[in-house]
């Protein structure tokens, strides 16, 4: 095979990869505390033997996760919560401990916090965080300390990953941190309030039109050098 089909199956593959990232981000546009991200590409060189030149191929394995703020929506429930500026919530799930920015939380018959998957927000010290029985008026302070009648009960955790590369999406709106997560000194709450998804749609649908014609370009290249190599073959063979 000729090495510009290597090279352009590459950037076709790359390509492909983004579109679903795009697609993903689309499919998300009204999806509470979503993160958009995007396809990282980059150059991948390999040597050829003898005296050839070395072959370039597009490598689009990295994923960028944007993480510029999204619009605060006001839903007026106690336990809505929203994070202004950088910092994410850490819930308990079987895999781990992860990171999310969507702050709607359900109290458990245990009084315990949960995303609608049923996951335990946690505190500073990643401890699950629960409301005592009974309690009403539970008020959020801006800097996430929790209080039922003026009296402190819990504080809600706030950390950013020790490694910002090396965030990873896990599904939905859940992250995993690779090299782990620290405590955010300074982080500001807001109760009553929803983080929208950071998408910008109007963006994103440009941005895949961009992509789909980037990708038929490479499909008629291929095409046709499919077609030279036939006809090189057939004038051979005479």
């Amino acid at each position: 095979m000729d090495n510009a089909i290597y090279t352009t199956l590459t950037r076709q593959s790359g390509l492909m990869q983004e579109m679903r990232a795009v697609a993903n981000n689309i499919a998300n546009v009204s999806t509470t505390g979503f993160r958009r991200e995007g396809v990282i590409f980059s150059e991948y060189l390999a040597g050829l033997e003898g005296n050839e030149p070395s072959l370039s191929m597009a490598y689009a394995h990295g994923r960028h996760v944007d993480q510029s703020q999204g619009g605060l929506t006001r839903t007026g429930g106690t336990f809505d919560f929203a994070i202004e500026g950088e910092g994410f919530f850490m819930i308990e799930t079987p895999q781990g401990n992860q990171l999310t920015r969507a702050g709607s939380f359900i109290p458990s018959p245990e009084g315990e916090l949960l995303t609608p998957d049923g996951f335990r927000l946690l505190d500073p010290g990643g401890t699950p965080i629960a409301i005592p029985s009974g309690t009403t008026d539970v008020a959020l302070a801006p800097d996430g300390t929790l209080s039922a009648g003026g009296n402190p009960i819990a504080q809600v955790g706030i950390f950013t990953p020790s490694d910002p590369s090396g965030l990873r999406h896990v599904g939905g709106t859940r992250f995993s941190a690779e090299a782990g997560a620290e405590p955010v000194e300074g982080a500001v709450l807001m109760q009553g309030y929803l983080e929208e998804s950071n998408v910008d749609p109007v963006s994103e649908i440009a941005r895949m039109i961009e992509v789909q014609r980037a990708y038929e370009m490479g499909q008629t290249f291929l095409d046709r050098e499919d077609e030279r190599i036939r006809g090189v073959i057939s004038t051979l063979g005479r």
